[in-house]
């Protein structure tokens, strides 16, 4: 419970700072909507053109898109000071961290609250919303409790590709822009069925970094679907958010052990 106020007191003197400058938020907050929109765009222009892609209908794949869209605003609204990480270490302040009594991860998690990805958000959970009342059937309440598993499997992968980020910059001072490709690349990905692509980068978004198993898998059962895996497997794999979540805990642990300071 204390941690939890520390938490609280910290990302909202953070959410205060921000406030500040008013016109910059509002600025970013529909930045980040319109250009999420555009993406969604894209993809109905895309149905407009084919009707369907390779048995999914657009609403099926609205589903997909606000799923992963949704997890990934909550997670960068959550760790951004991941994200910024490598200032951190860069300018030398990660020192100030190490002196103070909580854990650093803690401390970089609570050090930035990013409100203006409530765009993204609104938008992905718009598109979650418009693919479930096209639906020809209502879910289930247990369907509906899948799905919110999903999301919050994803709010968890995202973070853990985030500390994975952060982490590599005890390595090498800087950010690595091969986890933008992952991310941002990952969420362009995943916005589709996995059926489309070729099998070696489908079995990347379901082993490697798992996005797939994160909305695919139980969207595909959802929706009723053929999947060359048991039924059981897609109510077990949003776990995998947790998985990957525990790979960047380690990568953040085994970084902290090998810090010597930069220097400045």
């Amino acid at each position: 419970m204390r941690a939890m106020r520390t938490y609280f007191a910290l990302a909202l003197s953070d959410v205060r700072s921000q406030m500040q400058h008013r016109a910059s938020f509002v600025l970013q907050t529909i930045g980040n909507f319109v250009a999420s929109l555009m993406d969604a765009l894209g993809i109905a222009a895309l149905f407009a053109s084919f009707g369907a892609l390779q048995g999914w209908s657009l609403y099926e794949v609205a589903v997909l898109y606000g799923i992963v869209n949704l997890s990934f605003a909550l997670a960068e609204a959550l760790g951004r000071g991941f994200g910024e990480f490598a200032r951190v270490i860069r300018e030398g302040n990660f020192d100030r961290l190490l002196l103070r009594p909580r854990a650093t991860l803690f401390q970089v998690l609570a050090s930035r609250l990013e409100v203006s990805r409530l765009g993204r958000l609104l938008q992905g959970a718009g598109m979650l919303a418009l693919g479930l009342a096209g639906l020809p059937e209502p879910l289930h309440l247990w369907q509906g409790l899948l799905l919110a598993v999903c999301v919050l499997g994803g709010v968890l992968l995202f973070l853990g590709l985030l500390l994975l980020q952060a982490s590599a910059c005890f390595w090498t001072l800087e950010s690595l822009e091969v986890f933008n490709i992952l991310t941002y690349g990952g969420i362009q990905a995943a916005a589709y069925p996995l059926d489309i692509y070729k099998k070696w980068l489908r079995d990347f978004f379901l082993y490697i970094v798992p996005l797939g198993s994160l909305n695919y898998l139980p969207s595909a059962v959802l929706f009723g679907k053929d999947l060359p895996f048991p039924v059981w497997s897609a109510y077990l794999a949003p776990l995998a958010g947790a998985a990957f979540l525990a790979l960047g805990i380690l990568a953040w642990r085994a970084g902290v052990r090998r810090y010597r300071s930069s220097g400045s």
